[in-house]
């Protein structure tokens, strides 16, 4: 019988960008001859992530004020490898393989009580000799600050609290898939048979991830081919030359927008100086208009026709 089979690795901020391309299947070269370039049309995302891991980490700490202290050393992703064996996908069809990973996607969502909007992606692969998902999530637990206040924090080290937690996960994977109608068995952590430790490195990149990581290097058509790599080295240094005139525009509209900012802050502020005064003149003249009026006994109208007279005469 074929094995449940769900494997976790846990991933630095550094580390995201190489995870990204490989999942996402963003390079253009790849180590694992067993991907199949021609077969990416049938990979599929449960979940599409619209920028990098790393952005959209961010973006959640951001949104949900998430705690916890990011610094290099800290795992602040964990990827889920899910599969079985090939027999298994080929047994079941096309559309049990993607009730499998969608099953999985929905354990995924609420084991330790996660939360579906702390996976970042959910790419299933097909284009390899097996069939397999990479989820990729924060790894956020739900617990409460000093003063007993509920809060959610990005903590690697207790979403895998005890040493067991590992087991715990094979536990409840595999009750939960055979529950909801897949023939499976328990994996094992150590000796498998059915898909030895090297294989599942083959089928999910995951021996060739240091190579991923690294940042896409742009391949020459002919690397033996000196004067096309001088040609390539020269527009690259052109277009860098292009970015920073580029940036060094930007920066002095930015100046220019700030400037502009604060002198509109400033006929703001004077503005606001100008109608208090104006508010206070008024009331000055209302009051004197009342005061004089009670001490001449004058109708208010004739009173401020005189006064409209004087100032009339006194521009002049």
């Amino acid at each position: 019988m074929s094995y449940a089979i769900i494997r976790n690795v846990n991933y630095k901020s550094e580390n995201l960008a190489g995870l990204y391309k490989h999942n996402e299947r963003k390079n253009t070269h790849y180590s694992n001859q067993e991907i199949n370039k021609d077969n990416f049309h049938k990979n599929y995302s449960l979940k599409t992530c619209s920028t990098t891991y790393w952005n959209a980490i961010k973006i959640l700490q951001h949104e949900n004020h998430l705690q916890g202290r990011i610094i290099k050393t800290t795992n602040v992703a964990c990827e889920f490898i899910v599969t079985s064996d090939r027999a298994f996908f080929q047994k079941i069809g096309e559309n049990e393989t993607r009730r499998y990973f969608q099953t999985t996607y929905n354990f995924v969502a609420s084991y330790q009580n996660l939360g579906e909007k702390y996976i970042l992606s959910a790419k299933v692969h097909m284009d390899e000799t097996t069939p397999h998902m990479h989820i990729v999530f924060v790894p956020v637990v739900h617990t409460k600050d000093k003063v007993g206040n509920s809060i959610e924090k990005i903590a690697c080290s207790e979403y895998w609290k005890g040493k067991d937690s590992y087991k715990k996960l094979q536990d409840n994977f595999y009750q939960y898939m055979t529950e909801r109608g897949f023939e499976l068995e328990r994996g094992r952590s150590r000796n498998v048979k059915h898909l030895s430790t090297e294989k599942l490195k083959q089928i999910t990149g995951f021996q060739n991830i240091k190579y991923e990581l690294e940042q896409e290097k742009i391949q020459p058509e002919n690397p033996q081919n000196t004067d096309l790599v001088l040609a390539q080295n020269k527009q690259l240094i052109e277009y860098t030359n292009q970015l920073k005139v580029q940036l060094s525009k930007s920066y002095k509209a930015i100046e220019t927008v700030e400037l502009l900012r604060k002198e509109n802050l400033d006929l703001r502020h004077e503005n606001e100086d100008l109608k208090r005064e104006n508010h206070h003149l008024r009331h000055y003249l209302k009051s004197t208009f009342e005061v004089v009026k009670h001490l001449f006994d004058f109708r208010m109208n004739v009173f401020k026709r005189l006064v409209d007279n004087f100032a009339k005469n006194f521009e002049k």
